[in-house]
């Protein structure tokens, strides 16, 4: 019997990054949100079940939106919170703290209603059809096993943003097509025809091709164990620093160098898009569109 992954959607930090919760902002002719899109890839891609990590600030207002029925009945919905409250026994939230502590920290609140391989994703990125065919084909084919993750790796042309620099996970990939690291480029952009990435000592090129993280992770459950355990040690070494987040990518990093697991990056010529800056929202409306007249979405998603 194969076992259907999940989809995890990381929701929580929305409602105070962008002053609402601009997930349920509608892009598609419909008022479908991002997410939207996404559950639709998903749910054809095999998918089972979502589960959204979200505040208790914005519960109600979610959940009316994001019902079962909103998808009719063809995936299950679960909701888990992230709040900065919640660690592990002994750790209390340092004062002055007011920043989430990370898209990992975000990953563990799921541990309890998890059981199965599952992809994780940004709530207000769109990642495309083929994607989630490619991630989900990957997890089905690892249930069962541990230590064997994977990724979907962008090229980094398809996911620049017209209107300033972006940042992205740079990998580093060995000849089997497994992840050797990760490195975040914080001011990524196309400058007089070719790719850079800005750092203190100059520019530095990036092949339009290169991989990048787009956040679009694969992992089967172990996961959840190697993330709980290097929490406290995240804690013990990062309390006095109010602005430290623990990351996916750290989490990531530190059991591929240290050989406790793989992580198989993913091709895909799928194009990225997201709302980066405002100015982004007219393109993800208007890509959104365009996909449509191509026969990739029907008009109405739900109805």
């Amino acid at each position: 019997m194969t076992v259907k992954p999940t989809l995890l959607v990381l929701a929580a930090g929305m409602g105070s990054r962008y002053g609402s919760l601009k997930q349920m902002d509608g892009v598609g002719p419909d008022g479908e949100a991002i997410i939207d899109y996404s559950i639709y890839d998903a749910i054809r891609a095999g998918f089972g079940k979502v589960v959204f990590v979200i505040r208790h600030s914005f519960e109600k207002e979610f959940r009316e939106i994001f019902t079962p029925e909103r998808f009719g009945g063809r995936i299950a919905v679960e909701f888990v919170f992230q709040e900065l409250d919640m660690l592990p026994e002994g750790f209390s939230v340092p004062e002055g703290r007011v920043k989430p502590w990370g898209t990992n920290h975000a990953v563990i609140m799921a541990a309890g209603v998890i059981r199965e391989p599952f992809a994780v994703i940004n709530a207000d990125d769109f990642y495309g059809k083929d994607a989630y065919a490619t991630i989900s084909q990957y997890l089905q084919q690892v249930a069962g096993q541990h230590d064997r993750y994977c990724m979907v790796g962008y090229q980094v042309k398809n996911t620049l943003s017209d209107f300033g620099a972006v940042s992205r996970g740079v990998c580093e990939v060995d000849a089997q097509g497994d992840l050797v690291s990760m490195v975040e480029r914080t001011k990524i952009e196309r400058t007089d025809g070719r790719i850079v990435y800005h750092e203190e000592d100059g520019d530095h090129p990036l092949p339009d091709d290169a991989p990048v993280s787009m956040n679009l992770f694969g992992f089967t459950p172990d996961y959840f164990d190697h993330s709980e355990k290097y929490f406290k040690v995240f804690l013990k070494e990062n309390m006095d620093n109010l602005k430290a987040e623990y990351y996916i990518p750290t989490m990531v990093n530190k059991l591929v160098s240290e050989g406790t697991s793989k992580m198989k990056v993913l091709h895909t010529d799928a194009q990225w898009f997201g709302v980066t800056y405002k100015e982004d929202r007219p393109k993800v409306v208007a890509k959104i569109e365009e996909l449509i007249r191509q026969g990739v979405y029907p008009r109405s998603l739900w109805k």
